[in-house]
Formats: C-alpha cells, sequence, structure tokens
C-alpha cells in the first residue's frame, strides 16, 4: 500500500496536550490521526457525535413540561378523561377539602 505525507496546521498548545493524552493511552500522534481517518471511512463519516448543544427556549420547556404531564396521566390512568370530567373532579376535591378557617368550601 502506498503512504503519502500530510501536513496540517495545528495550534501548538493543542497538538501538545492531544500529544500527552495518546502518549498515555500508548499512541503516537500520527497513529492517533490514521485511527481517526481509519475510523470516519469505516463510518462513512466523523466518528462521534457533532451536535451542538440544544438551547434551552421557553417553548422547549412548555413541551417537556406537557409531556411529562402527559406521561403522569398515562401512569395514573387519568389520560383518557374528558375536560368535564376534569372539572368535575376538582369541583369534587374543593369541597372535601378544608378552608384557612377549618371550614368546607
Amino acid at each position: 500500500m502506498a503512504t503519502s505525507v500530510t501536513q496540517l496546521r495545528i495550534d501548538e498548545d493543542l497538538k501538545n496536550q492531544a500529544t500527552a493524552i495518546f502518549e498515555e493511552l500508548g499512541l503516537d500522534l500520527p497513529t492517533a490521526v490514521r485511527m481517526f481517518l481509519k475510523r470516519t471511512v469505516q463510518q462513512n463519516g466523523i466518528p462521534f457525535s457533532m451536535t451542538l448543544p440544544k438551547k434551552d427556549y421557553p417553548a422547549d420547556r412548555a413541551v417537556r413540561a406537557m409531556e411529562q404531564l402527559s406521561a403522569e396521566a398515562e401512569k395514573n390512568g387519568t389520560s383518557g378523561m374528558t375536560l368535564e370530567e376534569i372539572n368535575a373532579e376538582i369541583a369534587a376535591a374543593r369541597t372535601e377539602r378544608p378552608t384557612k378557617r377549618g371550614h368546607t368550601a
């Protein structure tokens, strides 16, 4: 198999840090780069996840909250209740609980 020399420019501090890690793993820098390239070919793409961190938008939080509530309703067996049934449950709970003065509502 023919080989070729590949040159690349890289920040010296980054190179030194990576080299130190590879050495602890028993590798030298050229071997680590060859491993990366071989794995890239095997995976037919970058061999690790390349996603940006998801920003926490208010709408995302609302969707997660609704998903959580839906899962809880499913677990409690209340996911199929109609709005009228839900309102009736709330009204019944309010009439059963004592008010601040010790009286029922």
